[in-house]
């Protein structure tokens, strides 16, 4: 089971947060933008850009956060975090 949680975030408070899960057979990195994608349907976001800083990021501690920079629309909030919770 892959599960990964995003968090919205404004004024260090949790506005919404979400798990997803997959219990596909498809790579970690098709698993990570699926879920990411699924997480910013519900959300009514448009999907972040992957910088190459957030890349870094994520490869290390199998977290990121977007910031303003990462969206291409104007967001109402700090950042939206992404973490992995649990791997198979």
């Amino acid at each position: 089971m892959f599960r990964l949680w995003g968090k919205m975030i404004k004024d260090n408070r949790l506005i919404k947060d979400a798990v997803i899960c997959n219990d596909g057979h498809d790579t970690r990195t098709h698993k990570i933008f699926q879920a990411l994608n699924e997480l910013c349907s519900q959300f009514d976001l448009g999907s972040p850009l992957w910088l190459d800083k957030t890349a870094k990021e994520f490869q290390q501690f199998a977290k990121a956060r977007f910031y303003q920079d990462n969206f291409i629309e104007q967001i109402d909030f700090d950042y939206l975090e992404i973490h992995v919770i649990e791997e198979d």
